[in-house]
């Protein structure tokens, strides 16, 4: 097993994107941070690429493991068609053992989360445990039979108004951690700069929202679906949802990629009714090095 090191996110992208594009829904977040290491756009922070940890492990075959991390968050991993080589995992941790690599928890499919921390436990006595359990959806169709109501429009600077108070929200339910100073005021500046950012109206009132985000060759994917508390079972963030699909197929993607937390089993049967189909488990971990 030959394991790789990148320090040029461009060139870890070329070597890697065929792989991880065969299963494009699947590696939307691997494949997308790649791509927004490559623009070199919106560089603070984790975006920024010079801090990554970026490698392959590969063999005679070609690439058997990709590896990305940006820091703080968590280590994404990718077995190639999903083949799991225990062989390439060992030669993984081992390179990262070496060159003193640590992280803070681990996000990738689930079976091949398992295989890591079994192989990682043979070398690491740190407790580690499950922060979150997801399911990866896609969508290449809308259903026809899903409700819609209200009308879809592009968020504009008057929504900065409340739209810091609904990505706080999105953030409490949706993440079991303490909140990022600014994080609401922050995240509306982004999206409203992107405009990548709906909402859908009800009698002229705002009553939820989706955004397109991290859009890769055919694939884009859908966050930030918020509704607030009050205005929920009334169908408002199913029509949402589904405008925002339809609106990423109308601009010519083959598909729409979102993740679910397994917890929530009514927004993963809502997401269904939309058209979403199961691609794969995935799991969030937590990993204490010290």
């Amino acid at each position: 097993m030959l394991f790789r090191q990148y320090t040029d996110v461009k060139l870890m992208y070329a070597d890697t994107s065929e792989v991880l594009s065969q299963h494009e829904a699947q590696n939307l977040i691997l494949l997308g941070n790649l791509v927004f290491g490559c623009k070199g756009t919106d560089m603070p922070g984790w975006r920024n690429s010079s801090n990554w940890f970026m490698a392959t492990v590969s063999d005679d075959a070609g690439i058997r493991l990709t590896a990305l991390m940006t820091p703080p968050h968590n280590l994404t991993l990718f077995a190639t068609d999903n083949d799991i080589s225990e062989d390439a995992l060992r030669c993984l941790i081992d390179a990262m053992d070496s060159a003193g690599v640590l992280f803070p928890g681990l996000m990738t499919e689930v079976s091949l989360a398992n295989h890591f921390i079994k192989l990682l436990g043979l070398s690491h006595s740190g407790p580690w445990s499950i922060t979150r359990r997801q399911r990866i959806y896609a969508l290449t169709q809308v259903s026809a039979a899903i409700a819609r109501v209200g009308t879809l429009r592009q968020a504009c600077g008057d929504d900065a108004e409340f739209l810091p108070g609904w990505f706080e929200g999105f953030y409490v339910e949706d993440f079991d951690l303490p909140m990022p100073e600014r994080y609401g005021v922050d995240t509306c500046e982004q999206q409203l700069s992107s405009g990548h950012l709906h909402i859908l109206e009800v009698d002229g009132q705002p009553v939820s929202m989706a955004s397109r985000y991290r859009s890769v060759q055919s694939v884009c994917g859908i966050s930030y679906v918020y509704t607030p508390p009050a205005l929920r079972r009334r169908g408002y963030g199913s029509s949402c949802v589904a405008n925002v699909s339809q609106l990423i197929l109308d601009h010519g993607f083959t598909s729409c990629a979102l993740y679910t937390d397994l917890a929530n089993p009514i927004s993963n049967s809502i997401y269904q009714q939309i058209g979403y189909r199961p691609v794969c488990d995935s799991v969030e971990l937590s990993f204490d090095s010290g």
